[in-house]
């Protein structure tokens, strides 16, 4: 089969899923041809932010099955992230079946086994309807969109070169710990002007005192330290990354690593041996700078990515493609 990706752009797949809630109930699920949607100029999804998403991937096995990995995680997450927005829940068989059948649908679009691109799973959900005053809306849009996608960042998969911005993507007990589209939206001007000035992308600090590390543009941060253990940043401004939940699990269970989630002060990266970036896009990026206030610091593995990032990422990479045993029922298979 023809890879039909390229890099991490929207490529139109046949299918996408649709249902609509309105009257306190959801439409029966259906899949579609058209990928656009006719709504209210008015509503509450355009003026007032009323939106919520996902993110996961379907993966090809090497036996021409599908691999979906941590779905029911996806499910729970969304929920929280709908709940937040005051939006009507999604159950988790209706969003699970949502995915299926539109990965399904999309079968011919699933890159191949060992092509490392994968099918992107957007769900989604948008509050519609004529609603000019600020309040919640009555009706809403759930859908999902697939597309296959490579590489999150441009190139061959080595060390990439950060820097920190004075901008803040969430506050304090905001929503910066739910999937929804302002937090992306905030972080753009960083992103944007961290690449003009020739980094792969930007290191988001706390809100409260901006001196330690939160997240590295649209995904989680991790080190791993001189006593080889592996931190992550704790706060109540960071999405609850699923990859990084799965990184914690294979350093703790797997690679018999000390796991913290911890504060990590930007002026003081000492101690840790190698740092990368981890999400469903970014799955695991390795960090080889990261630049603050003028100071650039370089970690000790920042010509390659280092021998533990190495094999956090030859694990989860080979849990969601079925070469690794699935540890802790993990995996959806898709028979096709």
């Amino acid at each position: 089969m023809e890879n039909k990706a390229k890099g991490f752009t929207y490529v139109k797949t046949p299918f996408n899923y649709i249902s609509f809630y309105e009257d306190g109930k959801w439409s029966e699920g259906v899949l579609r041809e058209e990928d656009t949607i006719t709504i209210s100029s008015t509503s509450t999804a355009l003026h007032y932010g009323q939106e919520a998403f996902e993110g996961l991937k379907a993966y090809r096995r090497k036996d021409g099955n599908i691999n979906l990995f941590r779905v029911l995680d996806n499910a729970k997450r969304f929920q929280m992230s709908c709940e937040r927005m005051m939006m009507p829940k999604i159950p988790y068989d209706i969003f699970i079946e949502a995915v299926k059948m539109t990965v399904l649908a999309n079968n011919e679009f699933v890159p191949p086994y060992g092509s490392n691109s994968t099918l992107y799973i957007r769900p989604f959900m948008i509050g519609v309807g004529a609603n000019l005053g600020l309040r919640p809306a009555k009706k809403y849009i759930f859908s999902v969109v697939v597309s296959p996608v490579s590489s999150y960042f441009e190139g061959p998969l080595k060390p990439v070169d950060m820097i920190t911005s004075s901008i803040d993507r969430a506050a304090p007990h905001g929503t910066g710990h739910v999937k929804v589209g302002g937090n992306y939206a905030a972080s753009l001007y960083a992103q944007v002007e961290a690449r003009e000035k020739g980094y792969a992308d930007t290191i988001f600090l706390d809100p409260a005192t901006h001196t330690k590390i939160e997240e590295v543009g649209a995904a989680n941060f991790f080190g791993i330290t001189h006593e080889k253990a592996y931190i992550t940043p704790k706060s109540p401004s960071i999405l609850d990354s699923i990859t990084n939940r799965t990184l914690r699990h294979i350093a703790f269970h797997m690679l018999a690593l000390d796991v913290q989630e911890c504060d990590i002060d930007i002026d003081a990266l000492d101690h840790i041996d190698e740092a990368g970036a981890c999400g469903t896009a970014a799955v695991v990026t390795p960090i080889g700078t990261i630049t603050h206030l003028g100071h650039k610091h370089q970690f000790k593995y920042h010509k390659e990515m280092g021998p533990i990032t190495k094999e956090l990422y030859r694990i989860i990479t080979g849990i969601q493609t079925g070469d690794i045993p699935d540890p802790s029922n993990w995996i959806t298979i898709l028979k096709v």
